[in-house]
């Protein structure tokens, strides 16, 4: 599986014609309780809402929480190489970039649990 997605619309576009969404939202609600990071989100969210919902709450973290944003990173378990790519201008755009980065993971975890269980 290529997990090379250009942007999250496209990342969260894939999950849903591989029918993944549901299951990709459960996972990032799973993981963001496992960070002990309170979040609102119902199972039934947009996509475009999950896309503004992760770059705000990332934003947040690394504004005002930054141990729980570390924390969150760890539980997700983003590889660290992957922050080497990231370029680093200001906080809105390292954010999205690290939004992107937590969703990739995310859907490879769905994706694998989906395609090697039985």
């Amino acid at each position: 599986m290529e997990l090379d997605f250009v942007d999250s619309n496209e990342l969260l576009a894939n999950a849903q014609a591989e029918n993944l969404y549901g299951k990709l939202v459960l996972q990032v609600k799973k993981d963001f309780g496992l960070a002990n990071i309170p979040i609102d989100l119902a199972d039934t969210v947009s996509p475009g809402h999950l896309r503004v919902f992760m770059h705000e709450k990332i934003y947040f973290l690394i504004m005002e929480k930054f141990t729980d944003y570390l924390n969150l990173l760890y539980v997700v378990d983003v590889p660290e190489k992957s922050f080497n790519q990231i370029h680093v201008t200001d906080a809105v755009e390292v954010a999205e970039q690290v939004s992107l980065l937590v969703l990739k993971r995310e859907f490879q975890k769905v994706w694998l649990k989906e395609k090697y269980s039985s």
